[in-house]
């Protein structure tokens, strides 16, 4: 199955903010974000997006009939949404460095907690059969697929980056 995955444009917040589920409004015309986009998909087939405004707004834009779905949601950072980085305690901060996959943000969730759900996504997507679609999610998710797609350990895929608007094409393998 192809995948291809793309980043939302960037949000209406500050880079120093901590962010994941918080609703954000786009900085940008969508409609621009979209016609960069668009050549670098597919014809036809679904898109699947998260149910977030700056996901779901830039889908609307390249598809007909986007199919929300709240497992491409970015990881929800809990307390620390909306927080600047720079004012979360340390002590806190610390506590995720030594356990990057089972830290868990209060009231948030952990990166290994958000890996279940986007492996479920993709274990659904391809149970229906289909051979191709385009997923406009985060940076978060993103990391996920392409780990799975590319059997790379925790460590390699929580490192990787992804700019706004890109679109990277990756094959999962089915069973």
């Amino acid at each position: 199955m192809q995948l291809w995955l793309i980043r939302h444009p960037p949000p209406q917040v500050a880079a120093s903010v901590c962010y994941g589920r918080t609703d954000l409004a786009l900085a940008d015309d969508v409609a621009a974000a979209a016609a960069r986009i668009r050549p670098q998909l597919p014809p036809h087939g679904p898109l699947f997006t998260s149910p977030l405004q700056r996901c779901r707004q830039l889908a609307a834009a390249l598809h007909p009939a986007p199919q929300s779905d709240e497992r491409l949601q970015e990881m929800h950072f809990g307390d620390w949404e909306m927080t600047p980085w720079a004012q979360i305690q340390r002590e806190a901060l610390d506590g995720w460095a030594a356990d990057p996959l089972g830290y868990r943000p209060p009231q948030g969730e952990s990166v290994t907690e958000l890996q279940a759900r986007v492996y479920a996504f993709v274990a659904e997507v391809r149970g229906a059969g289909l051979e191709r679609a385009v997923l406009v999610t985060h940076a978060g998710v993103m990391k996920v697929i392409v780990g799975l797609a590319q059997g790379m350990l925790p460590q390699k895929w929580m490192a990787l980056m992804f700019e706004y608007e890109r679109v990277i094409r990756v094959d999962i393998e089915c069973p």
